[in-house]
């Protein structure tokens, strides 16, 4: 009897389609995984369907022994990447790549075999509770945002990103070429801002030797380079009409051909593009093509302002911090202060999570404690904060309280993590300063 089931390590899920499902399961055990096996006889209905809330795993490992695993596959991999394994048959395994699997194991699985792909899925999802990828986010408008990643990855439809400069865009681009069967294939990036008409051409296209003046050789353009791939145009809504032809045409029939060329060659390329200005107004005042915008626009993803997801402030924050941290030689920042949190949870982010990250680099270069405080966030977001009057006895203890974790924290540093040595050096017992430590929250 078919059977699914699920294991679990440092929250990645795995979805198990096999009648060897319990064989499978158990060799996850074996390297550190758990399985929590479903109802057999829930798993499919006669069309030979996956269960619905399938939102919940991560990655499939799908059985191309089993029944109906091509309608399986199809349905899978709209929600998840797709693992396919089976006793060796090269047929089978092209067929399943073409399906949208995105890796073949061939049969008898290994546990060797099983943690090196898993582990190579792995590097694509963040350590974090909350998070795709390299993209952040708690907030419901990203964890739909996720859920539409997901699916555009397992699809070979254009993809048109949305949204305020500083958002994200390109993660997001990155992110679908990362979990789609095109992954292990070469992601360029156009700055389509970046390329003059006059160059336009040669750049994108390439051109033969002798073509023009001081062509010397021979330069594939950056389409053909990318052929296999994701070809990633950032702000699409900047170039010219003149661009907006070109690309057209190659979208249209999947063939370039180089200046100077006798012959059209032919570019397999998934197209992803981006931008912050609204394409369907401007294609109302004739600064954009409308056929190359639906062209474009078959799955949009809108990224949403950090103003309008400020839940998300306290992860990016602390992610920032992590990445960043490591800049400091003389002091490690671990944290953010409760009230420093607060002033960043009041500000409106018009450059968006560009903008916090910033934020976040500066107050780790001024902080003199582990933690970053108010008094090291730039001066715009303290002139801005809102003041509380204090009764001047409160200040006062806050201020010695202060001076005394930068104290304990600076003997610390200097001793290099001894608490003894620390405690010697600030003239207190080492009981004492343990119970500071734990008091202040000072990491050692």
């Amino acid at each position: 009897m078919r059977q699914f089931s699920r294991a679990a390590r440092s929250m990645l899920n795995i979805l198990i389609i096999s009648d060897e499902s319990k064989n499978i399961a158990a060799l996850f055990k074996s390297t550190g995984f758990t399985s929590d096996m479903q109802n057999p006889n829930r798993a499919s209905d006669a069309s030979g369907k996956v269960p619905d809330g399938m939102q919940g795993y991560d990655i499939a490992l799908l059985d191309l022994d089993t029944e109906n695993w091509q309608q399986r596959l199809l349905e899978v991999r709209q929600n998840m990447p797709v693992i396919a394994f089976s006793h060796p048959d090269l047929k089978r395994a092209v067929e399943a790549m073409k399906l949208g699997a995105s890796d073949y194991l061939g049969k008898p699985l290994t546990t060797e075999t099983l943690s090196q792909v898993i582990e190579k899925h792995k590097k694509q999802i963040l350590n974090q509770k909350y998070g795709f990828d390299e993209i952040i986010g708690m907030s419901k408008p990203m964890q739909e945002v996720f859920g539409l990643i997901k699916k555009a990855a397992a699809s070979e439809s254009n993809v048109l990103i949305t949204g305020e400069s500083g958002s994200g865009k390109e993660l997001i681009a990155r992110a679908i070429h990362r979990w789609s069967p095109r992954s292990e294939k070469s992601f360029m990036t156009i700055n389509c801002s970046a390329i003059p008409d006059t160059l336009l051409e040669s750049e994108l296209f390439g051109f033969e030797k002798g073509s023009f003046t001081g062509a010397q050789y021979m330069k594939k353009g950056l389409l053909e380079q990318a052929d296999g791939g994701t070809v990633f145009f950032d702000e699409i809504g900047d170039v010219s009409l003149l661009f907006q032809t070109k690309i057209l045409r190659v979208l249209q029939e999947g063939e370039i051909m180089r200046i100077g060329g006798m012959r059209q060659i032919h570019v397999d390329l998934r197209y992803i593009t981006a931008t912050n200005i609204d394409l369907k107004t401007a294609c109302q005042r004739g600064t954009f093509r409308e056929d190359l915008y639906y062209r474009l626009n078959v799955i949009n993803i809108h990224l949403p302002p950090l103003r309008d997801r400020l839940e998300d402030v306290p992860l990016l924050a602390r992610h920032f911090i992590q990445e960043h941290a490591a800049k400091r030689k003389d002091i490690m920042i671990k944290g953010i202060s409760s009230d420093a949190l607060n002033i960043l949870m009041g500000h409106s982010y018009p450059g968006n999570v560009r903008e916090i990250e910033n934020i976040i680099e500066r107050a780790i270069s001024f902080a003199n404690t582990s933690d970053i405080l108010p008094t090291d966030l730039p001066p715009y977001l303290l002139l801005a904060a809102p003041t509380k009057a204090r009764p001047t006895a409160q200040r006062l203890r806050d201020a010695i309280m202060a001076t005394e974790k930068e104290t304990i924290t600076s003997a610390l540093l200097e001793a290099n993590g001894n608490i003894s040595r620390a405690a010697t050096a600030l003239g207190i017992y080492r009981q004492q300063l343990q119970r500071k430590i734990k008091q202040y929250n000072i990491a050692t």
